[in-house]
């Protein structure tokens, strides 16, 4: 009767909090705001560019439940290493037929199992469960060299086919769902399809990143090609509309002679619906550097519409990395009871997939990037309602990432940078385009304006930054775009509105709201 009385006084604890943010978030953003029908307006830059529809971020493209996969084997700790016993029961429902779409879930019985060497997932269909996230639930304690504790892998082989044009329009906004093509004859509805866009030297000067220069010696920011995927849904005469809007802008003027290549693609070796859920992963406690050993908790790579959730991670260093695509991490916690040392700090939440949400996840730590991107990220990702605590940042990292939304996140000690890091790293440069804070709290912002791009902060509180590049006093670079500063403002949650709008409300309660 306690626990009933104590959750109920919780539940409308919670209930009070949300309709008094409700009632204050009245001011409208000029970016997204709702109108008169109760629909959500997107003002555009000159050029036509938008925020874009954020809600296709997560498992099968968002709003969509993660399913409840039925358990196929069951087992309990033993002494010593149980490394081996895990991974054999994993490798026994990775040989079962596929049933519904899923093989089953292997289950940890309550206890604590201590793993010397990586637990692997590389089959479809296939599910790692434990039987609580709590002290008195599933364990996994990571015990001999430092080392990965579960592995999610895909073998994944891409092929272009013959089947290639290029994009036609002089100017392709951020945000935008459709597209000319020069030639559509060969391509139709459901066509996976690559959109590369080539690093020019034109396009490099652009961006001021032909005079990055660290220890006198100079420092490469990107080359080659950026290139994301779509699946055409639409084919309209030359005019191709895809499964989710681009992230990036494309300009005919910085393209070179050949443009944005469009080429149809076939990719085998995806392994799809599965997951890692309900367990706690324990790790030595260690303050060390980034180059030294390093336990981490979860990779994921190679997969389309998997999941990690209800995980508690205690001590791993770069604890989560994903490059891998619809992807939810729904309700991880990872605490830090030491601080990893040096100037060069590890990235808890490696976000470096397409189509990635990271719902209400906390962090705990210090001296630490508490979510980061790699280089030519394409998104769209969506951290939403997470809890940073430490001295750390919100930061994407290098080489141009696009396309993310930082929803209703909590950085009270820390910041949430947008941000030129030039000749930081090995030239890491313009690290993010596209980019969304919205009514978040942090305790500082560096909103920076990239040539040719945006970044948004929206109805956030905290102290905005000025700030030169890194190793300079000045001059200061330009600001990115901040709207109705230290006011929330409606709707409350941007990622949700989007989702309500695209799939209705139910979608929105099947990721939990």
């Amino acid at each position: 009767m306690k626990l009933f009385a104590f959750m109920k006084k919780l539940l409308l604890s919670a209930g009070t909090l949300l309709l008094n943010f409700t009632v204050f978030a009245q001011v409208k953003s000029q970016w997204v705001y709702l109108n008169d029908a109760n629909k959500l307006e997107y003002k555009t830059t000159e050029r036509g560019d938008r925020i874009m529809d954020f809600s296709y971020a997560g498992y099968r493209e968002g709003g969509v439940a993660i399913p409840t996969v039925p358990v196929k084997v069951s087992i309990s700790p033993t002494a010593g290493d149980n490394s081996n016993a895990i991974q054999q029961a994993i490798d026994q429902v990775s040989g079962m037929p596929m049933v519904n779409g899923v093989r089953g879930a292997v289950l940890l019985q309550a206890g604590t199992y201590n793993c010397e060497r990586p637990i692997t997932i590389s089959t479809s269909g296939v599910v790692l469960q434990g039987s609580g996230s709590g002290e008195s639930g599933s364990i996994i304690n990571m015990t001999g060299n430092p080392h990965a504790c579960i592995v999610i892998k895909g073998n994944v082989t891409t092929n272009a086919t013959n089947t290639k044009t290029t994009i036609a329009d002089p100017y392709v906004p951020s945000g935008a769902i459709s597209f000319q093509l020069r030639h559509v004859k060969e391509f139709a509805a459901g066509d996976t399809i690559r959109i590369a866009r080539p690093v020019t030297d034109a396009w490099v000067h652009l961006m001021g990143m032909d005079k990055l220069v660290r220890d006198g010696k100079k420092q490469t920011w990107v080359t080659g090609e950026i290139t994301t995927e779509r699946v055409i849904k639409k084919i309209n005469k030359n005019t191709v509309t895809v499964n989710f809007p681009l992230t990036d802008s494309y300009d005919e003027q910085y393209l070179g002679k050949d443009g944005v290549s469009v080429t149809k693609i076939t990719t085998s070796g995806i392994i799809v619906e599965t997951g890692v859920e309900n367990l706690r992963i324990v790790a030595p406690a260690q303050s060390v550097t980034i180059n030294d050993g390093l336990y981490r908790a979860l990779n994921m790579s190679g997969v389309t519409d998997g999941w990690m959730r209800k995980i508690e991670i205690l001590n791993t260093t770069n604890s989560i990395s994903i490059t891998a695509n619809r992807v939810t991490v729904d309700h991880v916690n990872i605490v830090h009871t030491v601080p990893t040392k040096g100037s060069a700090k590890p990235a808890d939440l490696n976000g470096s997939g397409a189509q990635l949400l990271f719902n209400q996840c906390n962090i705990t730590g210090d001296n630490l990037f508490y979510f980061a991107t790699g280089a030519k990220v394409s998104g769209p990702v969506v951290l939403l309602n997470c809890t940073f605590r430490g001295k750390g940042w919100i930061q994407p990292h290098q080489r141009w990432a696009t396309g993310l939304l930082v929803d209703n996140c909590q950085v009270p000690d820390g910041g949430i940078d947008f941000m030129n890091r030039c000749a930081m790293g090995s030239g890491h440069g313009w690290a993010i385009g596209w980019a969304v804070a919205w009514n978040c709290s942090a305790q500082s912002y560096l909103n920076q304006l990239p040539p040719g791009a945006a970044n948004w902060v929206i109805g956030c509180k905290g102290e905005p930054q000025k700030k030169a590049i890194p190793f300079d006093a000045e001059p200061l670079l330009p600001e990115g775009i901040y709207d109705a500063h230290n006011t929330p403002v409606d709707p409350s949650s941007l990622y949700l509105a989007q989702l309500t709008e695209r799939l209705g409300k139910a979608a929105v309660q099947h990721v939990g709201y």
